[in-house]
């Protein structure tokens, strides 16, 4: 059994998904980040960052005591060790999978944040903030499309943990203003990681906590 640390939030669905695609059975533990529960001691004994998500395995890779794993691209990793599943075995496509998701984590995700927060959350309106941030998703919108303009997936031709990592940052793109038509071939890619069964149990946890977010982006 798993314990799930999490918040539906872009980086939480990343291991929702993670877990219902692979199959594995965990405890929902929320952590209503809304009420900084995420600062709490008992969590940051899990996460020293006091960010979710975070994971307890109570059957770890390797056995021993329960392992926690915290940052969302760590615990894709993790899980795709544990059960040989959305992470290639061939070392060129394995390292092609590492990449998307280090640019997910590096750029995608800051960048999207930031812009959300500029657009949604700021008490004062910052025209420069929002135009630095909508700027920069624009332009990883565009390195997406390309990437995906030749193949059905990010990393290649199989769904992998590089379209988890990006997924939850590029479906709210109504929500942060991005226009989809300037992005065909991201607009093909959601719609068909929408359709994954698994992807769609994902996005449902705990959907009833963000009413902000419209229903094409929790199912």
């Amino acid at each position: 059994m798993i314990d799930l640390y999490y918040w539906s939030t872009a980086n939480g669905w990343k291991v929702t998904i993670m877990l219902e695609e692979c199959e594995l059975p965990y405890k929902l533990i929320p952590v209503d980040i809304r009420k900084g529960e995420q600062h709490a001691p008992d969590f940051v004994k899990i996460n020293p960052n006091g960010k979710i998500p975070a994971i307890v395995d109570h059957d770890p890779i390797g056995g021993g005591a329960p392992l926690p794993v915290f940052e969302s691209g760590v615990i894709l990793e993790y899980l795709a060790e544990k059960t040989g599943r959305l992470m290639p075995t061939d070392v060129v496509a394995r390292y092609c999978v590492k990449q998307w998701v280090a640019w997910q984590i590096a750029g995608l995700g800051p960048m999207v944040g930031q812009l959300n927060h500029f657009q949604h959350y700021a008490k004062e309106k910052n025209e420069y903030g929002i135009a630095r941030y909508r700027k920069e998703v624009e332009r990883l919108c565009s390195v997406a499309d390309a990437q995906l303009h030749h193949q059905p997936f990010l990393a290649g031709p199989e769904f992998t943990i590089a379209d988890i990592a990006s997924f939850g940052w590029l479906v709210i793109h109504e929500r942060i203003g991005i226009d989809l038509k300037t992005y065909p071939s991201i607009e093909r890619w959601l719609l068909t990681v929408k359709e994954r069964p698994a992807v769609r149990r994902g996005m449902a946890v705990l959907k009833e906590v963000r009413p902000d977010l419209p229903k094409s982006v929790t199912g």
